[in-house]
């Protein structure tokens, strides 16, 4: 096969240890190789790279695994051109596998060009990408305790969460801490709702008529307390986010004219993409990496399951949170309804996210707003006939009869 890069190194990466081979020009058309040794403590990693230059490497692979393979990639990323792959695309022979032979097959396929690097964002996407994942799994462990809190409701016999909407809202959580205060009079506490819980006081006079004790009372001011520290921390997140998205403002102004991306969506996309969409060749590959697109199975000229590929999650969620919202906005409802009849709702929703991921692309490539196309787009871009057509087909299926009539324009 041809040599695609002259001087590289494929680096097999562990907790304690890393294994490092090299491919150079040798004599005559020979290639020589060298593997060595080397612990992931700061100074030996600097050696290594020490090393790697003096053999003029210029391309390093390495496989990513787990967080073991940052502190390697960061150290190396300034001074050689570092590879992270996708372990998927470089299965070794079965049965011949350790971490030195490992090494040498990365570097054999880094050597004829026969992977592709994985993306991996500038440190400051990389930075603001950490905030954006940690408050989102703090936003997660909030809707946990708040879970744990109404099962511990439910024990004590309290059913206030079949009549408030929110539990830590204003009105429920003055509930709760009169409850946990010492106050049993289920109306009394019925009396502590405001503005428009007023109206259910009755029923919330019997829904706060419980088993309430002292136990009780102590778990829950203990998952109170819980509940109030992750919010605080959410807090001091978001302003951290936001501090460090100010040289991306503009980006962020952009994103949230989408239909259904709101200021939050929008910093998790950026995290999560960044803003230079040069990495992507095209709308299409950004949809496909992103895991937002169907995915392609055949064989023996049969197509099995195209659910979409694994890719993303994080991007993925945002996407789908925004592809809910969009779907009952005027811009984006009709792409998902026409979906949805055909397809499923699951899958309408997954394609709104495509079609957001792709004006993603468009506008941070272009530095352009968002148009929105119109709810009648794709009957124009159909054809009005052939709409029609299915329409009445439709019907004729049904057993009606259809006799088309044009309405007068006035």
């Amino acid at each position: 096969m041809d040599v695609v890069h002259e001087r590289c190194a494929g680096i097999d990466i562990g907790k304690a240890d890393v294994k490092v081979c090299i491919r150079v020009p040798g004599p005559g058309k020979r290639r020589c190789k060298e593997v060595r040794t080397f612990s992931t403590m700061t100074r030996d990693l600097l050696a290594m790279r020490d090393w790697l230059l003096a053999e003029g490497i210029t391309v390093v692979g390495m496989e990513a695994t787990g967080s073991y393979w940052k502190p390697v990639f960061y150290l190396l990323e300034n001074d050689i051109e570092c590879w992270l792959l996708n372990a998927r695309h470089m299965k070794n022979v079965p049965g011949r596998k350790t971490d030195v032979a490992d090494s040498e097959w990365i570097c054999k396929m880094v050597e004829h060009g026969l992977v592709r690097p994985s993306f991996v964002p500038p440190p400051e996407i990389r930075q603001l990408r950490d905030l954006t994942r940690y408050r989102t799994e703090v936003i997660r462990e909030r809707t946990r305790e708040a879970q744990r809190l109404e099962k511990l409701l439910e024990d004590a016999g309290i059913k206030l969460s079949a009549v408030v909407s929110d539990l830590l809202g204003k009105s429920a959580r003055a509930m709760l801490e009169a409850l946990i205060a010492g106050e049993r009079d289920p109306l009394v506490l019925a009396e502590m709702a405001k503005a428009s819980m007023r109206a259910k006081r009755e029923i919330l006079a019997q829904a706060l008529t419980g088993r309430f004790t002292d136990h009780h009372a102590f778990l829950a001011r203990t998952m109170l307390d819980r509940i109030d520290a992750v919010t605080a921390t959410e807090a001091r997140l978001s302003e951290e986010i936001t501090r460090q998205l100010a040289p991306f403002r503009r980006q962020v102004e952009l994103l949230t004219t989408i239909p259904g991306v709101s200021t939050r969506s929008a910093e998790v996309i950026l995290a999560e993409i960044g803003v230079d969409m040069s990495r992507f060749p095209s709308a299409a590959h950004l949809a496909s990496w992103a895991g937002m697109c169907p995915g392609n199975h055949e064989s023996a000229g049969k197509h099995t399951s195209g659910k979409s590929r694994p890719g993303d999650p994080w991007l993925k969620g945002a996407l789908g949170l925004a592809a809910t919202a969009a779907a009952r906005s005027k811009g984006l409802a009709a792409r998902y309804k026409r979906i949805a009849v055909r397809r499923g709702k699951k899958r309408a929703l997954v394609a709104v996210g495509h079609t957001i991921l792709t004006s993603v692309w468009h506008m941070l490539t272009h530095e352009a707003e968002y148009h929105d196309l119109g709810g009648d787009y794709f009957i124009e871009r159909t054809g009005r006939a052939r709409q029609t057509r299915r329409l009445v087909s439709q019907l004729n299926m049904l057993g009606y009869q259809v006799s088309l009539q044009s309405a007068e324009v006035v």
